[in-house]
């Protein structure tokens, strides 16, 4: 070995780590091989007779020899071996994908950071000469403005149980789309189909699509007659297709087709394939010396532990579309124009959500729903079926908002705040027609832990106390505290409680100086800011759902 090369342990030799040892040997750099295996060993001690064989992996990670590590093992062990030899200061370079969760990602790569190290992940075809031609290519304006981008990896095998087609095959795809596209996808439909073993996907297909316009899809397959592996780019000006089993001089051709418009029908204008010639090193050995290259340099690799994590990011969004069998908002991508919601979060289409709201982990949001723009809804929070929710709309942790409920804007309602919809549930008895309505007036904030019980009317700025129980209505910029509750005061606009009255019967916010009175017997008025007319003593005043200060705002659609 070479003074100046780093000194390389691999872990895992099976069905692609073997690999890795021959590349890591050739270049010099390997310094121990490690796996559970025996017979797996054997063979790597006849093939590598120089390079010590070993079974514990405690011992690779605590010489002070090895520089760094190389994990080729089964991806549910990626996340904790690679982060044990991150603590124990070696650079690392782990096979895709990086790991299975996201939280795990985070953490690899802040640890990475902290300790200085490099952290590598094995998207191999990010380091094929063909595809680093094609993304030259594509840089420099020769395929025009990107239409589409599809790949296939399909083969008859290898057939996994730990893991499913997607998560076997689909990564390298990925990572070369969110190269080539230059921005990461805002929303993905994964299908698929599962076969040979109960609950594991055989075949899938996953459509990304971008904000730019730009769709992708990736078809992968284990169940197919024929090796084919080919990433096709469709431009305005060029086509390209990429195809890893053809001939080295035939794997990158541009197609110059073009699409004419002749008395108002495009015409395709067919023309011959030009090849594209690239360098013939095997994209493995490439990806390799890179490793190497990056350990010695302290240069940030390719593929760094963030790219590793952004694609996971997709192929968790991938899994959880396949499962549920609807769309999924990527996590982590938000267009201020477009609703967001976090991977783990189910949306029922038909539904409709506002542009600029987001929606976090473990939500639910039924059929029927309307939520308007701009809103935020907390973890675990479950919007019914004909649930109606307004414009700048906060809701916490923990709250569900069943049929019956209506929400206006500017509504802030507090972690694990409770509505009912029914006034004498029995779980035997059917009362979905006897749902009531409850509504929940502009501005107003209630508590945490505060019930609102059914058939409540919550005023405009009235402030409901934490943990309050509210029976009835409840008067605008009114503060409601106790079990039951009581009134208990005035609040201002801005979430202050009112001072006494002067000797003109005006009270003013301590922080907006605004002037509120009572212009009749529990009626408070803001002097300062115009009003919306007075409601009647028969609430007629609150029967429009979404009742704004000036015009409505049509909300947006999650389309399905």
């Amino acid at each position: 070995m070479n003074n100046t090369d780093p000194a390389v342990a691999i872990i895992g030799t099976g069905y692609w780590g073997k690999n890795l040892v021959r590349n890591f040997h050739e270049l010099g750099a390997l310094r121990a091989i490690c796996d559970t295996d025996p017979a797996t060993l054997a063979g790597c001690a006849a093939g590598y007779p120089d390079v010590p064989q070993l079974k514990d992996v405690s011992h690779v990670l605590r010489d002070p020899k090895i520089q760094a590590v190389v994990i080729a093992t089964p991806a549910a062990t990626h996340y904790a071996l690679a982060r044990a030899a991150l603590l124990e200061e070696k650079d690392v370079f782990v096979e895709k994908p990086l790991c299975l969760e996201e939280h795990q990602a985070a953490e690899l790569v802040g640890l990475a950071a902290e300790k200085g190290r490099v952290l590598m992940v094995g998207h191999l075809l990010r380091y094929h000469p063909a595809l680093i031609r094609l993304l030259q290519l594509v840089e420099a304006g020769e395929l025009g403005r990107v239409y589409y981008i599809y790949s296939n990896r399909l083969n008859l095998g290898k057939i996994r149980q730990e893991e499913n087609i997607l998560w076997s095959f689909a990564p390298h795809d990925i990572s070369v789309i969110l190269t080539l596209a230059g921005e990461r996808p805002q929303t993905v439909v994964c299908r698929g189909g599962n076969y040979l073993n109960d609950g594991i996907a055989d075949v899938t297909i996953s459509m990304l699509e971008f904000s730019s316009g730009l769709r992708a899809h990736v078809f992968v397959s284990w169940l197919h007659p024929y090796k084919d592996q080919r990433l096709i780019v469709v431009g305005d000006r060029k086509m390209a297709v990429f195809n890893d089993t053809a001939p080295v001089n035939e794997k990158l051709l541009l197609y110059p087709h073009q699409i004419e418009w002749r008395n108002h029908v495009p015409t395709p204008k067919r023309a011959t394939a030009t090849p594209v010639a690239i360098d013939p090193t095997e994209p493995l050995r490439l990806e390799c010396e890179h490793f190497l290259n990056c350990v010695n340099s302290r240069a940030q690799p390719l593929t760094d532990g963030e790219e590793g994590w952004q694609v996971l990011r997709v192929l968790k969004a991938c899994q959880h579309s396949l499962e549920r069998g609807q769309p999924v908002l990527l996590n982590g991508i938000h267009d201020d124009s477009k609703p967001y919601s976090h991977s783990t979060a189910v949306i029922d289409p038909p539904c409709e959500i506002g542009a600029g709201t987001k929606i976090w982990h473990f939500s639910h949001i039924m059929s029927g729903a309307r939520i308007g723009k701009n809103c935020v809804l907390g973890q675990n929070v479950h919007v019914a079926a004909g649930v109606l929710i307004g414009d700048n709309v906060k809701i916490q942790n923990n709250v569900s908002l069943y049929t019956g409920v209506e929400v206006e804007d500017g509504v802030f309602c507090g972690p694990s705040c409770v509505f009912t919809n029914i006034a004498n549930p029995r779980s035997e008895i059917n009362r979905r027609h006897l749902y009531e309505r409850t509504l929940v007036r502009r501005g107003a904030t209630i508590g945490a832990n505060a019930t609102i019980v059914c058939g409540s009317t919550i005023g405009r700025y009235a402030f409901i106390g934490a943990g309050a129980v509210i029976r009835g209505s409840v008067p605008d910029y009114a503060l409601m505290l106790g079990v039951p509750a009581r009134q208990k005061g005035w609040m201002s606009r801005h979430g202050h409680r009112l001072p006494k009255p002067d000797v003109d019967g005006v009270m003013v916010c301590p922080e907006a100086g605004w002037r509120y009175r009572e212009i009749a017997p529990g009626v408070l008025r803001c002097l300062d800011y115009p009003e919306e007319p007075l409601p009647s003593s028969s609430d007629a005043g609150y029967s429009t759902p979404l009742r704004r200060d000036t015009g409505s705002i049509r909300l947006g659609r999650v389309h399905s």
